[in-house]
């Protein structure tokens, strides 16, 4: 099977597995597992940031965020298709009491600046109380630019407003800024980070750990932070056997990201190349570009039914929905790269379109 589900369906390599089975545990809620704790030092010194956390999930880590820095009945700004938003389940409101106030996005994944700063409600008790900005990188496979991030953290210190970022794929987002502008990955996180309040790092995507994620901030906010977790049923024993895991993705598997987009792009350039040359699907199969490692193509629904069939039969695993645009209805086929799709399941995904 070539796996383009999503980079969340990564195998451990050799080298994790035996991180984990030789790793050093203690009791987490007591704060005393050393390989927790050199995870959270290692990633909290990379990014910059005083301390982080460790939790089983991305799901988890922003809504701690969002709980810690937020009251019931305060209001968090959040992105119309941000995850936080729409797809963990409506945790911020269920469990939070927060509202979330969503701004449509602009084509490229940002929001603009003045809306979200027409967003802030005034200080009225006929409104929530606007408390934070939560931004997604990346969103959709795009990278919010560094200028960006930057001129959206000074905002919401001009205004009095916490900043946390929805980092599930941030190091994708750090790989691609550090291409465009010739510096180490790291260097490109700390900057796509700085001035933020609080950072949510997902392990088990394209860095290929099992599960876990990382919340990170100042100490004070760690420490609040780990009493909501615990509130939530966060709080594990001895976690350091997947808390290696999640060490040995961040020393090993973030200069290799780069890899993975090569992939993205190579795939969307193969598959414009198949439809161009294929009676069938010439004119009814969109390609988009792939920003990072997530490749978005739009197949006519007079196709789609039998060429996401022949896909499956040929091996190829992915996910569709469907999609509407001025230009018709689709079905949208999302292509991950990741860790575990080399160049033959490039091939093998590219030869299933031809045979159809």
């Amino acid at each position: 099977m070539a796996d383009f589900r999503s980079d969340t369906v990564t195998q451990p390599c050799s080298a994790m597995r035996q991180a984990m089975a030789q790793a050093q545990v203690g009791d987490d809620v007591f704060a005393d597992d050393p390989t927790v704790n050199q995870l959270q030092q290692f990633a909290a010194a990379q990014l910059g940031f005083e301390a982080a956390l460790f939790a089983p999930s991305g799901t988890q880590t922003n809504l701690i965020a969002m709980m810690t820095h937020c009251q019931r009945g305060d209001e968090a700004i959040v992105g119309q298709y941000w995850h936080t938003y729409r797809w963990e389940g409506g945790g911020m409101a269920v469990l939070g009491s927060i509202q979330p106030q969503p701004l449509e996005q602009n084509p490229d994944g940002t929001i603009p600046l003045a809306a979200i700063r027409a967003a802030v409600k005034p200080d009225d008790p006929h409104f929530a109380r606007t408390k934070l900005v939560v931004m997604e990188n990346t969103t959709g496979g795009k990278v919010l630019p560094l200028a960006y991030m930057q001129d959206v953290a000074a905002l919401c210190k001009e205004l009095g407003l916490k900043a946390h970022i929805d980092g599930a794929r941030l190091m994708n987002a750090a790989a691609a800024v550090a291409a465009e502008q010739g510096i180490d990955v790291w260097q490109a996180a700390r900057a796509l980070t700085a001035g933020y309040d609080s950072v949510s790092l997902c392990l088990s995507k394209g860095l290929g750990a099992p599960v876990g994620s990382l919340l990170l901030g100042s100490h004070a906010f760690i420490q609040q932070a780990r009493r909501v977790r615990k509130m939530l049923g966060g709080g594990m024993r001895q976690a350091g056997v997947i808390a290696a895991a999640g060490l040995c993705a961040l020393q090993h598997n973030v200069d290799r990201l780069a890899d993975d987009h090569r992939h993205a792009a190579e795939l969307a350039a193969g598959i414009a190349a198949v439809v161009a040359e294929h009676p069938k699907l010439a004119g009814k199969v969109l390609v988009h570009q792939a920003h990072t490692n997530i490749l978005f193509t739009d197949i006519e629904l007079s196709v789609a039914d039998a060429l996401l069939a022949h896909l499956t039969a040929q091996g190829i695993r992915y996910t569709s929905s469907s999609y509407a645009s001025s230009e018709g209805q689709y079905k949208r086929l999302r292509w991950v790269t990741h860790l575990d799709i080399q160049p033959a399941h490039l091939q093998q995904a590219l030869n299933a379109l031809r045979s159809f």
